[in-house]
Parts: C-alpha cells; sequence; structure tokens
C-alpha cells in the first residue's frame, strides 16, 4: 500500500527542470506531476536535438524512458527555491517543547514522528486529497484552522488547515473549490465521531455554512474554555474581552512568546494584507506560518480540560483523604447518610477567597467585569481599591452574602494569600508545566469581541451544537490515545 511519504517524496520533484530520455530521443522541461501510475507530466518541454519547443504540457509514460536527470538550473532549484515547496516539517523541540511532558514518551511511532510535525499542502483531488481524508477519518481529535479573504461570515475561504498529533494538512480551498467539501470534508467537520478543537468557532462556522452549506458539530472551543476557567478562578467574575490565541498558548502551555511569533505574523498579514492568501503557488513561509497556527490546539485543549476539571479532582482527593486519614468518621454520615458533607462545602469557601483575591488584584470595569490584563500593582492594593468603592460594592455583594466560615479551607491553595502574593490561589492537582523562559506581558493589545453568541451546551468539557454520540469527558491529562 503507498504511504503518505511516497506521496511527498514525489511532491518534492515539482517544479524541477529534469532531462528526460526515452527510446527516440531526448527531452528537457518543467516536472508538473509524476503520478503513481509511472507517468510524468512535463511543461515547457524542448526537444534537445533538434531545439524545438513544444506547446503546453507533453505526457510522458514510464515504459519508454530510459533515464531522467537533473539539469543544473535544478540543482540550483534544489539548494535555495523554497517558494515552491509544499511539503515540510517542524520541529518539536522547537515548537512544542512542551510535548514530551504532557503526552509523555509517546506510544511506539517510529523516531521521525516523535521528532517532528510534516505538513503538506493538498491541492489536487487525484493523488493527495484522498490518502489525506483517509488518514483524518482515523482520528478522535483534530485541530481546525481557516484563513481567508474578507470579513467574518462574508470571508472568502482560501486555506483549511487540519492538524492531526505528527501531520498537518494544508487544504487550497481556493484551487479545490466547493468539491473537496462534497468529496469528503463536510463528512469529517460534520461526524459527531471526531472532536474538532479550534479557538474561536464562530468565525469559522459562519464561513463554512455561508459559503458551502457545512455545519460544523463536535466542537472544542479553546477561546470559551479559557474564559470558563477565568470564571472559575476568580470566583465568579467574567473577563472585560476574550484572549488571542497565543495568550492562551502562553498561559496554559507556558509557550515564551519569542516562539510564538509566526502567529503575531500571522494576525499582522490578517490585518494589513488579507489578499496576501491569494498567492499561488504559496510561498514557503506562509505555509510554514499555516501549520504552526494549529500545531497547538491538541495539546491545549488536553491543559484546559486538566485546568476545568481542578474542583472536581480535588474534592475526590478530600473524600479520599477523609476516608483512609479517619476511616472511624465514615461512620456518622448523619441521620441518612445523604447530607452534604463538610468536605464538599469547602467549594462555597475557595469561591468566596478568590473572589476576594480577584478584586485585590485586577481592576474592575463599570459593567463588573475584570480586566484580567491590567493587573493592579501589588505595592498599596487597599488604596486602588477604595478608588471604585460603588463598583466594589455591587461586585462584592454575592461575596458578602456566601457563608464564608473564618477558618481556613482545608483544601490545598483555599486559604486567601497574603497581600504581597501575586499567584492566583487554585485548587486541584492541575497538571504543572515548566514556567516559560520570557515572562507573559500583562498589556497585550486589548482586542473587543462584537459578535454575540448563543448558548452554549457543555458535555464533559465539550461545547457541542447537538447531541454527541461518543461525548468525548473525564480530565484531559489521561486522555493521551486523543
Amino acid at each position: 500500500m503507498v504511504s503518505l511519504e511516497h506521496y511527498q517524496f514525489l511532491e518534492s520533484f515539482k517544479r524541477k527542470r529534469i532531462r528526460l530520455t526515452t527510446k527516440g530521443s531526448t527531452f528537457e522541461g518543467v516536472v508538473q506531476r509524476i503520478n503513481l501510475n509511472k507517468t510524468i507530466i512535463l511543461e515547457d518541454v524542448v526537444e534537445v536535438q533538434s531545439n524545438s519547443r513544444f506547446l503546453g504540457a507533453k505526457l510522458f509514460f514510464g515504459q519508454e524512458i530510459l533515464n531522467i536527470e537533473f539539469t543544473s538550473s535544478s540543482n540550483r532549484d534544489l539548494l535555495g527555491d523554497e517558494d515552491h515547496e509544499k511539503v515540510g516539517q517542524l520541529s518539536l523541540a522547537e515548537y512544542q517543547p512542551y510535548r514530551s511532558t504532557l503526552l509523555g514518551d509517546g506510544d511506539g511511532d517510529d523516531e521521525e514522528d516523535e521528532q517532528f510535525v510534516n505538513y503538506m499542502v493538498v491541492d489536487e483531488f487525484h493523488e493527495k486529497f484522498g490518502p489525506a481524508l483517509m488518514h483524518i477519518r482515523k482520528q478522535r481529535v483534530i485541530g481546525l484552522g481557516l484563513d481567508g479573504v474578507g470579513a467574518f461570515q462574508n470571508e472568502r475561504l482560501c486555506w483549511l488547515q487540519v492538524a492531526t498529533k505528527n501531520k498537518v494538512y494544508l487544504f487550497d480551498i481556493l484551487l479545490l473549490g466547493a468539491r473537496a467539501f462534497r468529496n469528503g470534508l463536510s463528512n469529517i467537520l460534520g461526524s459527531e465521531n471526531i472532536l474538532k478543537v479550534m479557538h474561536d468557532c464562530r468565525r469559522i462556522s459562519g464561513c463554512l455554512m455561508v459559503q458551502f452549506g457545512v455545519k460544523l458539530t463536535n466542537v472544542f472551543d479553546t477561546q470559551v474554555a479559557d474564559v470558563m476557567h477565568f470564571y472559575t478562578e476568580t470566583g465568579g467574575f467574567l473577563p472585560t474581552r476574550v484572549s488571542t490565541l497565543q495568550e492562551v498558548i502562553t498561559g496554559h502551555l507556558k509557550m515564551p512568546l519569542y516562539r510564538l511569533s509566526s502567529l503575531n505574523i500571522k494576525d499582522q498579514l490578517c490585518r494589513e494584507d488579507k489578499e496576501v492568501w491569494y498567492i499561488r503557488p504559496c510561498p514557503a513561509p506562509l505555509l510554514k506560518v499555516m501549520a504552526l497556527s494549529v500545531i497547538h490546539l491538541q495539546p491545549l485543549r488536553l491543559m484546559l480540560l486538566d485546568a476545568l476539571m481542578s474542583d472536581y479532582t480535588s474534592l475526590v482527593d478530600t473524600y479520599l483523604k477523609t476516608g483512609q486519614e479517619n476511616p472511624l468518621c465514615t461512620l456518622d454520615f448523619g441521620k441518612t447518610g445523604l447530607e452534604l458533607p463538610q468536605e464538599l462545602r469547602e467549594i462555597e469557601v475557595i469561591k468566596c477567597d478568590r473572589r476576594k483575591w480577584a478584586v485585590d488584584h485586577y481592576n474592575i470595569t463599570e459593567d463588573g467585569l475584570l480586566d484580567r490584563y491590567n493587573v493592579k500593582p501589588t505595592s498599596e492594593p487597599d488604596s486602588e481599591i477604595r478608588e471604585q468603592p460603588e463598583i466594589l460594592d455591587s461586585s462584592l455583594d454575592a461575596a458578602e452574602k456566601c457563608p464564608c466560615p473564618a477558618e481556613k479551607s482545608t483544601l490545598r491553595g483555599g486559604s486567601v494569600p497574603d497581600k504581597d502574593v501575586t499567584t492566583m490561589p487554585n485548587i486541584g492537582r492541575g497538571f504543572v508545566l515548566p514556567a516559560p523562559v520570557v515572562p507573559f506581558r500583562e498589556n497585550a493589545l486589548l482586542q473587543k469581541s462584537t459578535a454575540e453568541t448563543g448558548p452554549v451546551s457543555i458535555m464533559g468539557g465539550v461545547a457541542q451544537n447537538g447531541a454527541c454520540s461518543v461525548p468525548v469527558m473525564g480530565r484531559g491529562l489521561f486522555n493521551r490515545s486523543l
């Protein structure tokens, strides 16, 4: 059976000038395509003996070819011309340094797969489209992204990126057209058995629905999960704005900003020169930028799931600790044995502590939202709180009514931190990655989201449009097979 590596090898010969010798003559031309049925299509063909030039493309069959060699100009292309390359590799050590810590030592894949993420352009149906879809259909979780020209739902889709564990497929929708969705992409995007991870699914779902009638289902949105995590960590406060993909990656995967420069380049292109997505053949650096924009989505989902489940796992730990350290006390469960135990009441204490911490460390807007990227100075928190008495009175109304006992919580990290401590109080055995080399910029550019979102149903941390026959649930850290 022909593997994807064979297609990538044949793809590397495209746009190279070769000299082809047949039984009757010798020709020079530029490779347009090399097919698996041992045929070669050349363009700009010249017969060497007569120096006559052929118009259009010329087809050569394998049985009549005696020899093939590169010309001197082609050798220079191999060394320096990268604009026509449609395959590439991304080093895991450089672009996913967290991977070994998050996913472990791997599951028996070959050494190359453990060191690189391969990406390739899918711009024709004959050879690459079918094998790409076959590989994607075998996945349970994929990363999804798109790029185009226009604004929101009126955007013209040019590229669709699909990321698996070790591969990224860049579908050239500008060339493939609607036929790509009729031939299988729409089934994948609408499948309830394949979880699609993306950042801000509003743009992608609107574009696909308006242009191609494709309805996305079974979606995990990292932007929504990040807001939910912030809501939990601050005891019920919402942020003033949603986070960019760079900010979520930096905050949860502890990636230093200098390693996310490609995402900044992509954002700048989208703002200043969107028509760059029309360029064909697409420059190799732009292909790399598109691949880098989706390789973090699957690991990010695992980290966010683990963070969202941290309160639950901590309460389970408290249950275990109670039964193991003092088993005699478990005999006294009250009159019916179903009364809410003190261990579960601790979550209210933690919520009150978190709200107080959030008010001390973030500025609050008139709408009662927290400015998460504009942290208060830690030197004089009390004076800054007094500057907003009316806002604080309304914001702390729920916290004052919360039955918080004077004693500290027994859950880990549940006590109120000292004023000179700036770390977020957190409970649970959330997975911790090493801190980034470069500190996160708190004064990141503010961006307000003007689009309104409808209600989102949650099932085990997975946001879905409808019922899912195979919901993905549980702690993300342990879903290594996904």
